[in-house]
């Protein structure tokens, strides 16, 4: 009956889309409904300080799957056509595949965007694939199998139902199982895409923590001057957004009752988290990293909400601090299944002892790295630092003076040596954990999506939209990041 026994647990993993980690309750968000959320986050470990791989869709989930980093693994920037045919993972081996060698039984219900969404991966027993990477909530397409069909409702209710099938078809099967629900939301569009009720939670609302200041001076406009990561009636999509996530929301507490109701959720572990984040209207942004060109690493784009709870076996009602990355998921994974990982090549290093309820070891994790094509980061508790390869412009910021990044300080004397510290360690970092075919250091990467995966002989910039500075205003991007 799936598995009953905590120590060799099911896996729930619940991905959302553009989802900033400002936006949860439990992070202190008081204009956000999210009340199901809150409540697993009460009943496990809210990461306060996780960050994603890089900060747009494909590459981040290609990096959440196998542990690479974007410039080992050569998804760049979000895929740009459907790809109905292209494996983007192709060759890689994901934590997919060692739980299945392990026995677990697998499925994906909803979005996926890392290519060939139109079949099943292999050891998927479920695939309920999204067609592309964002889109309409109603109307939405999706690949039941290798069958393509038009989504009946709205696309989180659809995706919660199908995700509640599959426990109770589970249940009653000997194996243990491991389900990836990936909600599209709050992906855009937002005004007039959803439900009513939620939309009405948020009449009256200040939205006090998505300040609207001055468009950012690299946040392109389109024709009607609003952001081209946002959309013209900025009240409505803000409203929608946030409905958005109080859908999403409500859907995670039905899937959660599920595992209650069929005797699961001491055996599950549950996994709630982001594949990047998003500005509605932080630092004058609309969008996540490529909300701006050049693309940016503000905390807002790069950190995302994340939740593990296990009653029983993880100790419930704690935040942890530490400085975590979405490439540390993989072997956390592994080690709290008890799986061997036998990858020492790979930079993410297990945090199962937090999740156990071990304080984190003195001097661990107190650094984490992003990358977004030639934008590089590195990120300690005290500064972040952004070069952007060959010329910049790069950013240095005092994290302890100024956490909203508001003040850059690359140019200042005073932080040179900081400054040539950070560098160094960026470039070790890169030189020991990324693929010289993949490196993305030399990569055109406009924020326009990548149209074939990078390979041996692909060259640099193979398959990757480049940046055209005439044409960049007024191009219509991030619909399917």
């Amino acid at each position: 009956m799936a598995s009953r026994d905590p120590r060799r647990p099911n896996v729930l993993l619940v991905l959302s889309d553009d989802q900033g980690a400002w936006a949860l309750g439990c992070s202190g968000n008081d204009d956000i409904h999210t009340p199901h959320l809150d409540a697993l986050a009460d009943s496990g470990v809210r990461l306060s300080s996780f960050f994603c791989a890089s900060p747009v869709c494909s590459p981040a989930r290609a990096s959440l799957f196998t542990g690479e980093i974007p410039s080992r693994h050569g998804v760049h920037d979000w895929i740009s056509q459907r790809h109905t045919g292209t494996d983007f993972l192709a060759g890689r081996r994901l934590f997919t595949d060692d739980l299945h060698d392990a026995g677990y039984r697998l499925g994906l219900v909803g979005k996926w965007h890392l290519g060939l969404h139109d079949r099943p991966r292999p050891g998927f027993v479920r695939w309920l694939a999204h067609e592309s990477g964002g889109g309409p909530y109603h109307g939405a397409i999706l690949y039941d199998g290798d069958q393509r069909t038009e989504a009946t409702g709205y696309l989180t209710d659809v995706l919660t139902g199908a995700a509640c099938d599959f426990l109770r078809g589970e249940a009653g099967l000997d194996a243990p199982f491991y389900l990836s629900l990936h909600y599209t939301a709050p992906h855009k569009p937002w005004k007039g895409q959803h439900p009513a009720a939620f939309e009405a939670l948020y009449d009256g609302c200040a939205f006090a923590s998505c300040p609207q200041g001055e468009p950012h001076p690299w946040q392109p406009l389109g024709p009607d001057g609003a952001p081209i990561g946002g959309e013209p009636d900025t009240r409505a999509a803000l409203t929608g957004y946030f409905a958005a996530v109080s859908a999403m929301d409500a859907g995670i507490g039905q899937v959660l009752a599920t595992l209650d109701e069929l005797g699961l959720r001491e055996s599950t572990l549950v996994i709630f988290t982001s594949d990047n984040g998003f500005s509605c209207g932080q630092h004058g942004i609309w969008g996540k990293g490529n909300g701006t060109f050049p693309q940016n690493m503000y905390d807002t784009s790069v950190m995302v909400p994340a939740i593990v709870s296990q009653p029983g076996r993880i100790p419930g009602g704690r935040v942890c601090d530490a400085l975590l990355s979405a490439y540390d998921l993989r072997p956390t994974l592994l080690d709290h299944l008890g799986l061997p990982d036998g990858r020492a090549d790979l930079p993410g290093r297990s945090f199962a002892g937090v999740l156990a309820g071990a304080e984190p070891a003195p001097g661990s994790s107190v650094v984490v790295f992003d990358e977004y094509g030639p934008v590089r980061m590195i990120r300690t508790r005290s500064w972040k630092y952004v070069h952007r390869h060959p010329f910049g412009p790069h950013e240095l910021y005092d994290l302890e003076s100024d956490p909203g990044e508001e003040r850059n300080r690359a140019e200042d004397p005073a932080t040179a040596a900081i400054r040539h510290d950070l560098a160094g360690r960026l470039d070790s970092w890169f030189a020991r954990y990324a693929d010289p075919e993949s490196d993305g250091r030399a990569l055109p990467v406009s924020g326009s999506g990548q149209s074939a995966p990078l390979g041996p002989g692909a060259g640099p910039g193979a398959g990757l939209c480049a940046f055209e500075p005439a044409a960049f205003p007024t191009v219509p991007r991030y619909g399917d990041g």
